[in-house]
């Protein structure tokens, strides 16, 4: 079982969480429908998930790597997160 830790998205520097939604929007299988978005404007998208709570940031002490996450899956993962 993987096993995350939610890390806040102020607990990272600007330029830290600002890579980590780039790399949130441009990974290979992101589909954002028919309209053609900017990359600004999939980031903007993005940090307003963050913002509503509807996804999380998690580092994996195992792999050592940080990702972006639906909250749905955080809470699989619940009983190993940092509150």
């Amino acid at each position: 079982m993987v096993t995350f830790v939610q890390i806040p998205g102020e607990a990272l520097s600007p330029q830290a969480l600002d890579g980590l939604i780039e790399e949130f929007v441009t990974r290979d299988g992101t589909d954002y429908g028919a309209e053609e978005r900017t990359l600004d404007d999939k980031k903007d998208a993005a940090r307003r998930q963050l913002d509503r709570g509807d996804v999380a940031i998690v580092f994996d002490p195992e792999t050592q790597t940080s990702n972006i996450i639906l909250k749905d899956e955080l809470r699989k993962h619940a009983p190993t997160q940092s509150r």
